[in-house]
């Protein structure tokens, strides 16, 4: 396996290695923002669960236990609280940009690899006289693995994205049962 691994990167071309490099460094961030942004929003989103439950018990909003609870003990209008909100719903959002290129561009980017190791294959195929079918496709599958390697890291980013995006959605929901409620006991 591993001598697999290093003849293939010795019989490949610098941009072929360059492409594979850059879609190592996408799978490791998506990993890293996957796993750092879920904790975050699974904690948060703890935090404002309990809040409301409290609340719904008759509490006022208990200290650092929602985003709201920095807000409300100076005033509680209905404009500070969709400011709050709008500052939890972008907090919600961090990291999912980056989610999202990396799921767009990594198959391109993995097909970028494949159409310069295609061209670099035929370039030698016209200086041999060799010309057959089992020089040919190896080489070709080699080259696929460049698309194969950008859309293995595709499926975990798109997949991630909306895994985050869900978890996000819960969060800003919770804040806004709270602000409803809010609003209940004020008026």
């Amino acid at each position: 396996m591993i001598g697999s691994l290093f003849t293939y990167i010795s019989n490949s071309h610098p941009i072929t290695i360059f492409v594979l490099g850059w879609l190592s460094f996408y799978f490791m961030l998506t990993f890293t923002i996957f796993i750092g942004r879920y904790l975050y929003l699974s904690a948060w989103k703890k935090r404002e669960q309990d809040s409301l439950e409290k609340m719904l018990l008759g509490a006022k909003i208990p200290k650092n236990s929602s985003i709201l609870s920095k807000f409300v003990a100076q005033n509680t209008s209905n404009s500070l609280l969709l400011v709050c909100k709008n500052v939890a719903e972008k907090n919600v959002t961090v990291g999912l940009s980056w989610l999202s290129i990396i799921a767009s561009t990594s198959p391109f980017i993995g097909l970028f690899g494949t159409i310069v190791s295609v061209l670099e294959t035929f370039g030698k195929l016209g200086q041999s006289s060799n010309a057959s079918l089992s020089i040919i496709a190896p080489a070709i599958s080699e080259a696929l693995v460049a698309t194969a390697g950008g859309i293995f890291v595709a499926i975990p980013a798109y997949t991630f994205h909306i895994i985050l995006k869900r978890k996000g959605y819960d969060v800003v929901a919770y804040i806004q049962r709270q602000i409803d409620l809010i609003l209940a006991q004020n008026s």
